[in-house]
């Protein structure tokens, strides 16, 4: 059990904009859920206090969004996921925790100023790619495994597509919900759930749907137009500051 009253000035910040992301508003917010905490604990008890609330979150997601989804670029993505999170699992030990902020990092950082900067707008994509999907499916499998950060990988398969904004949001939630609940069994094979990681996260849990209905609520208001500038906005921000601390740790 965490007493530090630090930790909860940041925890529920944390999981109040998770849970915000897995309610459809602002595709990167998910990710700056172990950032933060990391401020103030170690970056696998991070990830290991914010596996079980995210599960939770994804329940609610994928009941406001069961109807609304993109069934081929999920299986496609799926299915390389799992890949990711296999490679995650036998080679945790492997990554320190900058290597990992510096590649989710740099993959948000380049996406964003591709899509604000090409001088031609790019055309859209609608035809699912197997190859590409499984791709960044796997990528996207391997970065959340590690940190939760598997967003970027996935918006760069899927945003080119503009698919219409609430199919989007329900292939995401689809998609995460499967390789959040393919991650329980390894995290807790690698010893990542203890007693009190886990009541920790019964604790941070109430938060959980707070967050996600004013998700759905904002995602209900916001046009597709300002709905994808702030999502690359939200993975730029995010993606700095992955950057950033993944350089202050490599170098120190």
């Amino acid at each position: 059990m965490i007493s530090d009253p630090l930790f909860y000035a940041v925890a529920v910040p944390a999981v109040l904009l998770a849970a915000i992301s897995k309610g459809g508003f602002g595709g990167g917010l998910a990710m700056l859920g172990v950032p933060l905490l990391s401020l103030v604990i170690p970056a696998p008890q991070a990830a290991a206090i914010m596996l079980p609330i995210l599960c939770l979150m994804d329940v609610m997601g994928v009941w406001a969004y069961r109807k609304t989804w993109h069934r081929r670029n999920f299986w496609i993505m799926a299915s390389g996921a799992l890949i990711g999170i296999a490679i995650g699992t036998f080679t945790f030990h492997w990554f320190s925790d900058g290597s990992i902020r510096l590649l989710v990092g740099c993959i948000a950082v380049v996406f964003s100023l591709d899509y604000w900067f090409r001088k031609k707008p790019a055309k859209a994509n609608a035809n699912p790619d197997v190859g590409r999907g499984m791709f960044w499916g796997a990528l996207s499998g391997f970065t959340s495994f590690l940190a939760h950060a598997g967003g970027p990988p996935a918006n760069t398969y899927l945003l080119p597509q503009r698919m219409d904004k609430t199919l989007f949001v329900g292939t995401m939630v689809m998609l995460f919900t499967a390789v959040n609940y393919a991650k329980l069994l390894p995290y807790w094979w690698l010893g990542l759930l203890p007693a009190g990681n886990l009541a920790m996260s019964l604790i941070l849990a109430p938060l959980a749907p707070v967050g996600v209905v004013l998700g759905i609520w904002l995602h209900r208001r916001i046009s597709p137009t300002w709905f994808y500038r702030l999502c690359y906005l939200f993975l730029f921000v995010t993606g700095l500051k992955l950057f950033y601390d993944g350089v202050l740790a490599t170098l120190g």
